[in-house]
């Protein structure tokens, strides 16, 4: 069996600490040290070159080899069979040839879009977008707009914020971002975002709020025993309206940019193209 013909365990480190750190011997003949063979394939020393961090112990770069001698052997074994079982019909030199085209390719289009692509999409852009995009953007869950706070029972001057809370004028709003920006848990009070109404009721305690609640709970404050939850309503868009700019800016900017892409590859695409004709670097044999 092919197992027994490979060593494991301290009977395999030891040689290979030898051969790695010992003394004398003829390092160039050491370096090509063969360390495992399964069905005719090899793995030999020279071929972890660059796998050990510096200043390795030898007792450390041991396992290491011992592991990685190991994990070849499985995959070595694992290649073995599937090189055996390959179907008749696969051409595998047509699958690594496709293989590497695609990644040149895909690699070469990566540096065009770093080195041209311009990443700047302006306001005026996105709401262009959007005003001739939005139907695709129904909401499939409802969005609110919110203040929320959590605040843990242990902080301190909770009651100056419960009493700036009750009294939401700009001055209390600026101390209230003031006291969450050092010592709550988390919180948003950017009056202009919108957020999804799954997101909010899982920062909340379960049961405070719920969809079919939504419409009759405007505010409230809740105590868990180890947290003080704030909550205030600002504004509700049900599931089927209009998502609103703010709430998909962040996806339509990434859509804008990913036609601008696709418009630059098709551009040089067409420049390569036509240089390569009036180069007479490219033939077309019709029938």
């Amino acid at each position: 069996m092919l197992w027994k013909q490979i060593p494991s365990g301290l009977f395999l480190l030891l040689p290979v600490l030898w051969l790695l750190f010992g003394c004398g011997g003829d390092g160039k003949q050491d370096s090509d040290r063969l360390l495992a063979r399964v069905y005719g394939k090899e793995l030999r020393v020279s071929d972890m070159e660059g796998m050990f961090p510096p200043n390795t112990s030898s007792v450390d770069s041991g396992l290491i080899i011992n592991a990685y001698v190991q994990r070849w052997v499985r995959e070595a074994l694992l290649l073995n069979e599937a090189e055996k079982n390959l179907p008749r019909d696969l051409n595998v030199d047509k699958l690594v040839a496709d293989y590497r085209a695609s990644l040149i390719k895909n690699n070469y289009e990566q540096v065009l879009v770093e080195q041209l692509l311009d990443s700047t999409v302006t306001e005026e852009e996105l709401q262009r977008f959007y005003e001739r995009n939005k139907a695709q953007y129904q909401l499939e869950k409802p969005i609110i707009r919110c203040y929320f706070i959590k605040v843990s029972n242990d902080a301190p001057d909770i009651t100056k914020l419960m009493s700036w809370w009750a009294s939401p004028s700009a001055a209390n709003m600026e101390r209230i971002n003031a006291y969450c920006d050092e010592h709550a848990e988390s919180h948003i009070l950017n009056e202009e975002g919108w957020h999804g109404l799954d997101d909010i009721l899982s920062a909340l305690p379960a049961g405070s709020l719920d969809e079919a609640n939504l419409g009759s709970v405007k505010e409230f404050r809740q105590n868990d025993g180890k947290f003080q939850y704030f909550f205030r309503l600002l504004e509700v868009k049900p599931s089927q309206e209009i998502a609103p700019l703010s709430f998909i800016k962040e996806q339509a900017r990434k859509y804008i940019l990913h036609l601008r892409k696709l418009k630059l590859l098709e551009e040089k695409q067409n420049d390569l193209y036509e240089v390569g004709m009036r180069r007479r670097g490219v033939q077309i044999f019709n029938e």
